[in-house]
This record gives structure tokens, sequence and C-alpha cells, in this order.
């Protein structure tokens, strides 16, 4: 029993593992097709919370389909990261439209994503949740490597 308990992925196991990533409507958001597998240590936070869940328990060349929520993807949308900017302060070249992608950086240098949510007057409304916040989100995995984790 102890071997079969040690060939499924735990929490500290690196793994190697491809996917897609699909809303319900099965539009593809992301995926590893045609790129190396993502490599990471399960349970170490470097992936949404419950795409680490969702490889617990699986094996060496398993497949597996999973719909993971907006709490534990990238939560709800968050209104109060629906930013007024007067819109003197872009470019003056800049056409503003609604969804239209921005890059901005923080004062302390950060690289934020923002979409133009919508125009109010002499205001433009800058969306900078994350783009799937408040998204169901639909994952197709296939786990490619295992490697446990080392037991002190």
């Amino acid at each position: 029993m102890a071997t079969e308990t040690a060939k499924k992925v735990q929490n500290g196991d690196s793994i190697k593992i491809h996917y897609k990533g699909t809303f319900p409507d099965g539009v593809v958001f992301d995926s590893s097709e045609g790129r190396e597998p993502i490599a990471f240590t399960v349970g170490e936070g470097k992936v949404i919370k419950g795409f680490d869940a969702a490889v617990l328990g699986m094996k060496q060349g398993e497949k597996k389909s999973v719909t993971i929520q907006p709490a534990d993807a990238y939560g709800d949308k968050n209104p109060k990261l629906v930013l007024p900017v007067p819109k003197d302060r872009l470019p003056k070249d800049m056409d503003p439209q609604p969804g239209l992608l921005l890059t901005l950086q923080s004062p302390d240098g950060r690289v934020i994503r923002a979409k133009i949510d919508r125009i109010e007057n002499d205001k433009i409304m800058l969306d900078v949740n994350h783009p799937l916040a408040g998204k169901t989100l639909h994952f197709d995995l296939e786990l490619i490597e295992v490697k446990k984790a080392d037991k002190q």
C-alpha cells in the first residue's frame, strides 16, 4: 500500500504537467500545447489554488479534467479595482476605447495590465483586476512527470 501512495502526487512533489485551459463555452484561454509542460512544486502556491488541488493524487501519465470556480482561481472581480483616470493622463495620440488593454507602471516599478472598462465624460475607468478574475475555468490535465519530495 505504501508504494501505491508513493506514486501519487502529494504536497511537496515537483511535477511537470501539460494543460489546456478553457472557459465554460469552450474558448481556449491558455495551453501548454506546442511548448514544454509547466513545472512546479505542489503546494508552494506558485499556481492557483484549484490547480494545486487538482493534481493531488494524480499518477504519472494520468489525464484528468477539472472545473475550477473563481474562489479557487483568481477570485471574484473586485469593483474597487476599477479605477478612474483623467483622460488627459493618457498619451495624446491614444484613442481610448472600452476593451483596450494597457500596460502601466506603478510608482514602485511593477508592471500592471489594465483594461479600459468604460469611458465617463473626462475619465477613463481602468479595470486592473486579473483578466481571469470572476471566471470559471476548465482544465484538461496530463501529468508528465512526478519527482517525489525528499523526506527528511
